[in-house]
């Protein structure tokens, strides 16, 4: 081999990284999955806003008990999904160059390998699905509450609260990426822990 020819090889990329592709930047994923949170956490402000119930209110097609269970099992689909983020760092948590940089679009789009693409596209579906579902069953959870058929605490609400204030500070502080997912998986296990506590007070 000329030296010529050596020195070009020695230039080219090795075969992993020519098929590595840059992947959108992982706050598209963590934003959508943070908003499905807030949308649980929302439940807090029934405790300030909700009305009187009129007779001429519509009502959810589904039964009470059936939306606290949808919601539980959202919320546990929401804790795997930043497990995920957590067990993938280099393609959820900012892991590489940018891991000190803040929340921000256009520092931490990382070079991905073939399998992890597939991994990006199914997060995606998964966490599209987890949004419409928390958004969904917040609501029915949300109108039975003012409707009477469920009779929860007042500490409860305030648990809510807490977490819909963990989830706010994420948006005023911009922390980095890494921050962002454990505070979202930590915000995923009290919304499932306090869900668990609403479902026991549906009324009979």
């Amino acid at each position: 081999m000329s030296t010529a020819l050596a020195h070009q090889v020695s230039q080219s990329p090795s075969s992993s990284e020519s098929d590595t592709r840059i992947a959108p930047d992982p706050i598209a994923a963590l934003l959508p999955a943070l908003a499905a949170l807030g949308a649980i956490a929302s439940i807090a402000a029934v405790n300030w806003v909700a009305q009187e119930r009129t007779p001429d209110r519509m009502r959810p097609k589904r039964k009470v008990a059936v939306a606290l269970r949808d919601l539980e099992s959202c919320c546990m689909g929401l804790q795997e999904i930043f497990s995920r983020f957590r067990r993938n760092p280099k393609l959820f948590a900012g892991e590489g160059r940018a891991v000190s940089s803040p929340l921000k679009f256009g520092v931490h789009g990382p070079r991905i390998a073939p399998d992890a693409v597939k991994l990006y596209h199914q997060s995606m579906n998964d966490i599209a699905s987890m949004l419409v579902l928390a958004t969904q069953n917040s609501f029915d959870v949300m109108s039975a509450i003012e409707d009477g058929e469920i009779e929860a605490p007042e500490e409860l609400f305030f648990g809510f609260g807490e977490q819909q204030e963990r989830l706010n500070a994420l948006l005023a502080q911009r922390p980095t990426l890494k921050t962002a997912v454990e505070t979202g998986h930590s915000v995923a296990e009290e919304l499932t822990a306090l869900v668990r506590t609403l479902r026991r007070c549906k009324t009979d």
